[in-house]
């Protein structure tokens, strides 16, 4: 399953006013909510700051996938956000998170959760596509490039 299947501008934050990772999760959680993709916030937030007690999910390059399993979805579950000044997520390479992609996946369906990351991670290569991504300045510029 492509990302561009996932997505819509209602779940594209670009600009996101959070500074911190908690704020970050809870920002991009609430669009979920707003988009009426999610509903129980309260259980969602505990199980991604616990996935991020494991592990940061700050990658390289300015890319962070905060990433849950939940049985409050029912199939994968994305929203995207932007902070072009980058907010520290304790990622990989040290450097600032630019590109936020929030994952929720049920606990028995890995499958399309492991294709959107391996895709993320395929597009991490494209220095030129993560650099137009964090510049898009709204959510339809977000999903024009994505269906590119």
């Amino acid at each position: 399953m492509a990302i561009i299947d996932l997505i819509s501008p209602e779940v594209i934050k670009v600009g996101l006013a959070a500074k911190d990772k908690p704020s970050v999760l809870r920002e991009l959680l609430q669009i979920l909510i707003d988009a009426g993709r999610v509903i129980d916030r309260d259980e969602i937030l505990e199980a991604l700051l616990k996935r991020e007690e494991l592990q940061s999910t700050g990658l390289e390059a300015g890319i962070a996938v905060p990433h849950a399993k939940t049985r409050t979805v029912s199939s994968l579950t994305l929203a995207i956000g932007t902070a072009p000044d980058g907010v520290d997520f304790d990622a990989i390479d040290h450097q600032p998170s630019r590109l936020f992609f929030l994952m929720l996946a049920p606990p028995d369906k890995s499958g399309p959760h492991i294709e959107a990351l391996a895709e993320i991670a395929r597009m991490s290569k494209s220095r030129s596509f993560i650099a137009a991504l964090i510049g898009a300045k709204t959510a339809k510029e977000v999903m024009e490039l994505f269906g590119e």
